[in-house]
């Protein structure tokens, strides 16, 4: 705001504040706040309590049969017994003056948890995993659908249904999976948010022996496992889901054949229109090439319907991410003093120092109007 000030001294407010790119009621009223006069010190309410006064009343709140009562408790207790010293709200002013209010239980410090940032750029780098509800045959019973996605492909690499949520067995689908996918140690981070088989020890026993890197959602935030929660509305919006499932081999019989079809069937479209399967293995480069030649054929066949030019299909995006940084902006530079002899101030001589196109454009129309009227006056006396 100083820097708009100083500015505001050589360019004009109008101009300092595009170039900082700050609003002008901002610019205006902080100016304005800076100039106001400190206002004077209240008087005292010549009822208010003196300080001698006043430190009575805290003398008698430190006393040992007051000490852990509420203010409440101390007036209702001394009307009782004949005394009046001051009001309920006075006793709080007074020890809220002397720092003596707060909560007198220890609270909870929760630490600050910063975002994770997780980047795919090919299969097996990075999977997500999670755990979802089915509803059973009668209320309140629930089967536990375990599924582990790939973050770039959203490959479903394993899945299981139990009657349970437990560690061990969120550890064995982990293990037999990372084994059919073949993972290296150190190839691959598993992201999930923390659920207590998320974050059991035998879990992180497990990828701490196998070389994987573990990531966690900050508590209470959904959006830090965006891709396993979407996967899970995909499976519940299926017009085939039933509303209940009658036992754990009717859900297990459904999602047997949920997960062929979404593998090899679901055309994603954030992954360019193609089935997990097909990115998972690598096909995505020859069914871009074939869909190219279709969308060739049809151009030449039929041009006049693609106003645009010749289409193409949807590519495959470089990269997935978990909560990508943001990128900040760039440092709003201000444009160099240019002298420009041709822009000339009110048809005076001086040259004119543009900070921008768009004033050089506002005054170039203001010097046009002067010569204009110059020009027709001439040639009326002429005339006459």
């Amino acid at each position: 705001m100083i820097a708009c000030q100083d500015l505001r001294m050589d360019v004009g407010a109008v101009a300092a504040c595009r170039s900082l790119d700050i609003a002008r009621p901002t610019f205006y009223r902080r100016l304005a706040a800076g100039t106001e006069e400190a206002a004077a010190d209240r008087p005292a309410p010549p009822r208010a309590l003196s300080t001698s006064q006043r430190q009575q009343v805290l003398d008698i709140l430190h006393t040992d049969r007051f000490v852990d009562k509420a203010p409440t408790e101390v007036y209702a207790t001394l009307l009782d017994e004949g005394t009046y010293h001051c009001s309920v709200r006075t006793m709080y002013r007074i020890l809220g003056e002397a720092g003596e209010i707060r909560e007198r239980r220890n609270q909870a410090r929760h630490p600050q948890y910063q975002a994770p940032e997780l980047l795919a750029t090919a299969p097996n780098q990075v999977w997500s995993w999670d755990i979802t509800k089915l509803l059973g045959p009668v209320k309140w019973t629930y089967f536990y659908l375990y599924v582990i996605l790939d973050l770039f492909s959203r490959y479903v690499v394993g899945w299981m249904i139990a009657h349970c949520e437990s560690s061990a067995l969120a550890k064995r689908l982990i293990a037999q999976t990372c084994e059919k996918q073949n993972v290296q140690p150190g190839q691959l981070t598993i992201h999930a948010d923390r659920g207590p088989s998320m974050k059991s020890k035998p879990v992180a026993l497990l990828l701490a022996d196998l070389g994987i890197t573990k990531s966690h959602s900050r508590p209470y935030v959904s959006d830090d496992n965006p891709y396993s929660e979407s996967q899970f509305k995909t499976l519940k919006y299926r017009p085939s889901f039933p509303d209940r499932f009658g036992s754990i081999q009717d859900a297990r019989a459904f999602c047997q054949e949920f997960f062929p079809w979404y593998n090899g069937e679901h055309r994603h479209s954030g992954i360019g229109l193609m089935t997990p399967e097909m990115v998972h293995y690598g096909k995505a480069e020859m069914v871009t090439r074939q869909r190219q030649i279709v969308l060739a054929s049809a151009f030449d066949k039929h041009p006049e319907r693609f106003v645009r030019g010749m289409p193409t299909p949807p590519l495959l995006p470089e990269a997935a991410w978990i909560n990508k940084p943001k990128i900040e902006s760039k440092p709003v530079v201000l444009a160099e003093n240019i002298s420009i002899p041709e822009v000339l101030r009110y048809g005076s001589e001086e040259d004119r120092r543009s900070w921008g196109n768009m004033e050089a454009d506002f005054s170039s129309q203001a010097v046009q109007q002067p010569r204009n009227d110059i020009k027709f006056k001439s040639e009326v006396s002429q005339n006459h």
